[in-house]
């Protein structure tokens, strides 16, 4: 998810004729990340979290190897650029989705969605502190309002202290969370050399190999009951949830603003919690959807003045 990050901090590309197809790109990105939180969480009755990255990661390496061969854009990557390679590989790619996956077995998916996508909150102070962004006081409000909507979701009233498994799920998506944010620093600060997109089947490469080695280390080999059901759910997590949904916001950024498809992509939580309520019937609670509108309104209030604060 970090594609619309990478490619508007680089080059912002040709515009298109019509931005209509870019729009088009944007929805059906957000979409498909958005139902592919439920899709996940069925699978993880199937596989364990490692296996399923694994393998989810293996079938996108090679859709993405072949979109990108497609449009003639398969080259190794430079030196310059290897750095941010393995840290978008490592930090997004390969332990973000495992700790996602570990989270998805504890907690229900619409907290999950919610706390992953507290990665913009932390984008702001480490922007700050390592990049030398200023700190404006849109923006600090912005993180109060969205850290005051975690707060909602920790209400020492409200969640057990007590169910470690729960503790475990609630970490794992905070620090996936965090991981995420780091990588979009590293993004931020990264002088490009080639364009980001081309790199990503080469990062869906590595994190595939990483992914298959602590499967197979720590899962052994699979005992897999391979029902049409499972393949219809890995497929969709594969290739439209993560190789074209990466192709689609690349397309997205390339073409918008970059205001417009960072809050765009906000859609994302909104159609994953309407997708597992309908699909798996986790109804969210009045705790969470207060949460989720102090989350995302911190989110698109700090977006929307880093936007004003790059015009002037």
């Amino acid at each position: 998810m970090s594609a619309p990050d990478r490619l508007s901090a680089a080059q912002p590309g040709a515009l298109l004729p019509s931005r209509t197809p870019a729009f088009l790109a944007l929805a059906a990105a957000v979409s498909a990340w958005g139902i592919g939180w439920p899709v996940n969480r069925a699978i993880l009755y199937h596989l364990p979290p490692l296996s399923t990255v694994a393998i989810r990661s293996a079938i996108a390496t090679v859709a993405l190897f072949a979109i990108a061969a497609g449009q003639r854009r398969v080259a190794l990557p430079s030196r310059q650029d290897l750095p941010v390679l393995l840290s978008i590989s490592m930090l997004h790619m390969t332990a973000y989705a495992v700790l996602v996956s570990i989270g998805l077995l504890f907690v229900p998916v619409g907290r999950s969605i919610v706390l992953a996508y507290t990665m913009p909150l932390w984008i702001t102070p480490g922007a700050a502190l390592f990049l030398g962004e200023r700190l404006t006081l849109p923006r600090a409000a912005g993180v109060a309002l969205g850290l005051s909507g975690i707060a909602v979701m920790f209400n020492p009233l409200a969640f057990d202290w007590r169910n470690q498994t729960a503790l475990i799920g609630n970490a794992a998506l905070l620090l996936a969370a965090f991981l995420w944010a780091a990588s979009i620093l590293h993004i931020r600060a990264h002088r490009w050399r080639a364009a980001p997109f081309d790199l990503i089947p080469w990062e869906m490469a590595l994190a595939t190999l990483v992914l298959s080695v602590l499967a197979l280390t720590i899962d052994g080999w699979p005992m897999i009951e391979w029902t049409p059901n499972l393949i219809w759910l890995l497929l969709y997590s594969a290739l439209p949830g993560t190789a074209l949904a990466f192709w689609a916001s690349a397309v997205a950024s390339q073409n918008l603003p970059a205001v417009t498809t960072s809050l765009g992509l906000l859609a994302a939580p909104v159609i994953g919690i309407i997708a597992s309520a309908v699909t798996l019937g986790e109804a969210p609670t009045l705790t969470l959807i207060i949460a989720i509108l102090l989350i995302i309104g911190g989110i698109a209030l700090g977006t929307l003045s880093s936007a004003r604060t790059e015009l002037k």
